[in-house]
């Protein structure tokens, strides 16, 4: 059975989980085909807790994609996250030995090989292995050397490890409805993709997606990511601040936050922001003390994400902060990002797909948007999560012969 041009992938996150099938459509962009949104069930901070609930709630927003595309799901890209990522920058360098000193591509994948050749503990797992940057014979800057003539071929890689416990548990989940994984790709790479210009990456910016469980960073410089990390903070400590603040359930709490949340302290255009506001359970608190409550809950993220950055950094990226995740669209959040973090702050809003996408024009899918536009791209001398051995490609035939029967 040929394998279908479709690109789909499955953002599972803290509070909501997407899946989305696409196409490649017209000027480079991704037709969106269906879109498939359902609660998040049996996962936290980004990890599953509950994986009988977690594969139910997959199923379901799959199910939803496949409904409105009239087509079935494959293959799929999967973002993951979690306070068990972690990170580091590693050198490699080879000899090019041959005569005529040409670096080909088959050097590129030796020089990436050296950089990864560290011992990783039993319980971690290669995510990704990103080559920051190249260096023929001691030249520095180059991109791509495949072509170029040298002695020696130097790589500078950004590498993502996860725990192997936390992959396999989401892998299960996945592969309970009898798909094959694409890639995992870290979260906040894929939301880069969706809602950074290239100029931003050249000049150095740094895009944080606070989403409900984690806010997921990373910085850019030179076109090249240079640093990722996850804080296991993000709008579900929000949320859960307002209720035991306000005396509200959860629910309640999350429910006033994306009505009236700010991070204003007076909310624009409220006469009187200490007068109550009611909701239909009889609940009533004001303005003023959401505003102050979230306020103080979104200084502290924003803080915490300037501690991952540089000394430096208002040299260091000057194109300043890219926020994005379903918590930027709190009123005023890029006033208070420029007043904790002194640099140029702005929204990061998905871009690069259309067809039925109306509900993908939102920063809480940026992750989901930029995991479409990751499988559609090539990332040349990149290495990525395999799963690999004689066996899964044994359970993907079979996956695939399924499918053939079920039609």
């Amino acid at each position: 059975m040929a394998k279908s041009d479709n690109i789909c992938c499955i953002d599972v996150g803290t509070t909501k989980i997407c899946s989305i099938m696409a196409t490649p459509g017209q000027g480079g962009n991704l037709k969106v085909l269906g879109v498939g949104v359902s609660q998040s069930r049996g996962l936290h901070k980004g990890l599953v807790v509950n994986i009988n609930e977690a594969k139910e709630a997959i199923r379901h927003s799959i199910h939803k994609a496949e409904q409105a595309s009239a087509l079935k799901m494959e293959s799929v890209y999967v973002g993951v996250t979690g306070r068990h990522i972690t990170s580091l920058n590693k050198k490699g360098v080879v000899s090019i030995a041959r005569g005529d000193k040409l670096v080909r591509p088959d050097d590129l994948k030796r020089v990436l090989r050296t950089a990864r050749s560290f011992t990783i503990p039993n319980d971690r797992k290669l995510l990704h292995v990103i080559p920051r940057g190249y260096a023929i014979d001691g030249q520095v800057g180059v991109k791509n050397p495949v072509g170029m003539h040298g002695f020696r071929l130097d790589v500078e890689t950004h590498i993502i490890t996860a725990a192997v416990s936390s992959v396999q548990n989401l892998v299960k989940c996945i592969r309970a409805s009898n798909l094959e994984i694409e890639d995992l790709v870290l979260e906040p790479l894929a939301s880069a993709e969706a809602v950074l210009r290239p100029d931003e990456r050249d000049a150095g910016v740094v895009i944080a997606d606070i989403g409900g469980g984690t806010t997921d960073i990373a910085i850019f410089k030179n076109g090249s990511i240079w640093h990722t990390a996850i804080l296991p903070v993000a709008g579900y400590q929000i949320t859960r601040d307002i209720a035991i603040g306000l005396g509200l359930p959860f629910d309640i709490a999350e429910q006033m936050k994306r009505k009236y949340g700010s991070v204003m302290p007076v909310y624009d255009g409220v006469d009187d922001p200490s007068a109550k506001l009611n909701t239909e359970n009889g609940y009533g608190v004001s303005h003023q003390d959401i505003n102050d409550i979230i306020r103080a809950r979104v200084e502290e993220i924003l803080k915490l994400v300037a501690l991952e950055l540089p000394s430096d950094y208002a040299k260091e990226v000057p194109a300043g902060l890219v926020l994005t995740g379903g918590c930027s669209n709190l009123r005023g959040i890029e006033t208070l990002g420029q007043e904790v973090l002194g640099v140029p702050v702005r929204r990061g809003v998905p871009t690069g797909v259309y067809g039925i996408a109306d509900i993908l024009t939102d920063p809480a899918y940026a992750t989901s948007v930029g995991l479409l536009l990751w499988g559609s791209k090539k990332h040349p001398g990149e290495e990525g999560w395999q799963a690999g051995g004689a066996a899964e490609t044994l359970r993907r035939f079979v996956t695939r012969m399924r499918r053939v029967i079920a039609h």
